[in-house]
């Protein structure tokens, strides 16, 4: 298979979530889109073969979900 370095992120990204959400286990594993925004745009320059303008882009994708959510990040954002 190809490797998808996007792909490699969102599941390091839903790991993350998982790990830092307040939610009960089971839950949203919701965690704030500033600190979902922080991670994100780390591993993506960490990885290289994401752009600045690809990342700014899936960003503000997520962040238009999570203003509907109170400012937070949901699993099924991404």
């Amino acid at each position: 298979s190809c490797w998808n370095p996007l792909q490699s992120i969102l599941s390091s990204m839903k790991q993350a979530c998982e790990i830092l959400t307040r939610d009960p286990e089971g839950g949203a594993a919701r965690i704030p889109f500033e600190m979902f925004s922080f991670l994100y745009s780390y591993l993506a320059g960490i990885d290289g073969e994401i752009s600045e303008t690809e990342t700014k882009a899936f960003l503000q994708g997520i962040k238009e979900q999570a203003d509907q959510h109170s400012g937070m990040v949901l699993i099924r954002h991404f």
